[in-house]
């Protein structure tokens, strides 16, 4: 999940918004924002003929808002992503669907991904409309097991996973006071049936159509959305204009390699247009994915060269790599914090920049790898 500017900051700005970790990307005044202002709650603009920003308040301090699009159907809207679970956004909802759908239902259901202000309303949706749930295998099964996953005490393998990364008395206090499952508390029941889309397919939305592009990293199967006749990419989290989306390891997969698959995932979008018009579930629509995704690139290249140089003097465990990494204080998101560390380390790790070893407390120690030149070139990776 990710951050998007207060409403109240014109389009045209050029921000640098921190997002959770604290490291904005800066667009650095090389994209465009074509759209002057944006929709505010309960009101919506229009892209392309047939396709209406919406956007949601998130009611997570650092968030603030979620970008979700309809695309008008001959007997409906196909809708991509719903918000929060939030009763005020039911209310919002309500008022959208009442003055600007023009009698029409919410026909179809597409989420992106399963993170909580992307599904969270899929189904009160689904059960408000009858309106199906599209989404890859990928996402719907994680949701759905989230969902699912509610037990009184945060478990014992999940403590030992951040005892080894270092967390101490107090900061595993703290994970074991927040509790286990609180997933299900922020979505609305996940739909029990669905429609499967996956890399490659062709959907008919509207007078359209529209190819999914399969993106890793930020989350299993995210998908993106191209309309090639409209020259729109509804980018969700994978690619945002303003700040790098989450990219973390946690227990379920404690050897997951996301921020590897995260950056392969871009050679997906290399052959879009120039301009096309990126709708982004957080921060302004704009025009310049390509720029952007150099942007992204180096922003990681950066961060992994700095690990490198602090693992060529000492070991590090995961907790003692934060600060190198973030410039805001984290201590209220420490998990959030200590995974997107581990996907950057477990990425050295397998490139053979670095390896990993317990110490004598059982947590995990890193360190630059022997006979590697002083720089390497992390960017072509």
């Amino acid at each position: 999940m990710a951050d998007a500017p207060a409403a109240q900051t014109p389009a045209s700005e050029s921000k640098t918004v921190p997002g959770i970790d604290g490291t904005a990307v800066s667009d650095q005044g090389s994209l465009t924002y074509p759209f002057d202002g944006r929709p505010g709650d309960g009101e919506v603009m229009e892209m392309r003929p047939g396709v209406l920003w919406l956007r949601m308040p998130v009611p997570i301090p650092g968030l603030d808002y979620i970008n979700l699009w309809l695309v008008e159907e001959s007997e409906g809207w196909t809708l991509i992503d719903t918000g929060f679970k939030s009763s005020k956004l039911q209310k919002i909802w309500d008022q959208v669907v009442a003055q600007h759908l023009k009698g029409k239902p919410i026909a179809r259901i597409l989420c992106t991904h399963f993170h909580p202000d992307h599904i969270g309303l899929a189904g009160w949706l689904h059960e408000k409309f009858n309106a199906p749930l599209w989404m890859t295998f990928g996402e719907w099964s994680f949701g759905r097991m989230l969902e699912l996953e509610q037990m009184p005490e945060v478990p014992a393998d999940v403590i030992a996973f951040y005892e080894q990364l270092g967390f101490d008395a107090a900061q595993i206090d703290a994970l074991k006071a927040r509790g286990f499952g609180n997933f299900a508390k922020a979505v609305t029941p996940i739909p029990r049936a669905f429609h499967r889309i996956k890399e490659g397919d062709s959907l008919r939305i509207g007078a359209h159509d529209w190819q999914v592009i399969v993106g890793n990293g930020h989350s299993p199967e995210h998908a993106c959305l191209y309309a090639p006749a409209l020259n729109l990419l509804i980018s969700g989290d994978q690619v945002l204009p303003r700040i790098s989306p989450h990219i973390g390891v946690y227990p379920g997969e404690p050897e997951a390699r996301p921020l590897t698959q995260y950056l392969n995932s871009f050679a997906k979008f290399s052959d879009l247009p120039g301009d096309v018009l990126v709708l982004p579930a957080h921060g302004d629509p704009f025009i310049g994915l390509h720029k952007r995704i150099d942007m992204l690139q180096r922003h990681h290249a950066v961060r992994l060269e700095a690990l490198l140089d602090a693992l060529a003097q000492r070991p590090h465990t995961v907790i003692e790599t934060l600060p190198l990494l973030f410039r805001r204080d984290i201590k209220d998101h420490m998990t959030l914090a200590a995974g997107e560390a581990l996907a950057h380390l477990h990425h050295l790790m397998h490139e053979g920049h670095v390896v990993r070893q317990r110490n004598p407390a059982g947590i995990y120690e890193f360190s630059r790898s022997d006979g590697l030149p002083d720089r390497v070139d992390l960017a072509a990776q």
